[in-house]
């Protein structure tokens, strides 16, 4: 069911690769609220994927860029607010990749390079797609920007690497520049903590058939899915959540707050 809630609004979504991405589940169903926006993922990554086809079907612009380069984010605001006729409501930020754990390279023994790639990539672009709109005023006031993080950032996960590091970052720059862009323009600022996700990206951790299987035992309610993933991200770019910003908000049906189950212990 479809309630408009986004009608009217323009946006930006990066970080769909193929159809097993959240950040495709969202564009989807930001596409049947009613929001015109811009897809975005780096160069790189689009050429791995199906994005261009994907895009096709909704009938909406894919603009590469590099998140971690500020000359290409600035490009990418340009581009989408000359697309759209005007400035942006919502921006999605589904951005993370780390060299080191694509290596399976062990957590006490990472490589720095890597490392300082993987913090770069997947928690400062954040920091610089906020930046960059923050200078160049491309966000209407009670605008909303979500970024997808997990509780790795909280709590240890040994399979998650320095991806944990780079959540940590993500969650307190999502704190600190909520702030000042609260400030400035109303904007708001959050992430979702979603649960364990079978996304190409996921399923492709060390272990995760059998951690999935494990929270999907613990949390009361099961694993979230992608699609209401998607769905909750939908109301926090909507005007229903204007007074919400500054929070890492859980999305994983209760695995967060349950010590045990029954299920894990029969």
């Amino acid at each position: 069911m479809n309630y408009n809630l986004l009608k009217g609004k323009r946006g930006i979504i990066t970080g769909a690769l193929d159809e097993r991405s959240l950040a495709w589940k969202i564009a989807k169903r930001a596409h049947d609220e009613g929001a015109i926006f811009t897809l975005s993922n780096a160069p790189v990554a689009l050429r791995m994927g199906s994005l261009q086809k994907l895009a096709s079907t909704i009938n909406t612009e894919v603009i590469p860029a590099d998140a971690t380069s500020v000359v290409e984010i600035e490009e990418l605001y340009k581009k989408s607010i000359e697309l759209l006729g005007g400035k942006i409501d919502f921006i999605l930020h589904s951005i993370g990749m780390s060299p080191n754990v694509r290596k399976q390279i062990p957590y006490t023994e990472m490589n720095y390079d890597f490392f300082q790639k993987t913090l770069d990539i997947s928690g400062s672009s954040l920091h610089k797609m906020l930046s960059v709109a923050y200078k160049m005023d491309a966000i209407n006031e009670w605008g909303s920007v979500v970024s997808l993080s997990y509780i790795a950032a909280q709590r240890v996960f040994p399979f998650y690497g320095d991806m944990a590091d780079a959540k940590a970052l993500l969650e307190s720059i999502t704190r600190s520049f909520g702030y000042h862009y609260g400030k400035f323009r109303k904007v708001r600022i959050n992430t979702i903590s979603q649960s364990a996700t079978p996304t190409t990206a996921g399923t492709g951790i060390k272990g995760f058939d059998d951690f999935y299987k494990y929270s999907d035992q613990i949390a009361p309610l099961g694993n979230a899915s992608a699609d209401s993933c998607a769905d909750y991200c939908i109301t926090l770019f909507s005007d229903l959540t204007k007074m919400v910003t500054m929070q890492n908000l859980y999305h994983d049906g209760g695995y967060s707050t349950t010590g045990v189950s029954t299920d894990l212990i029969k």
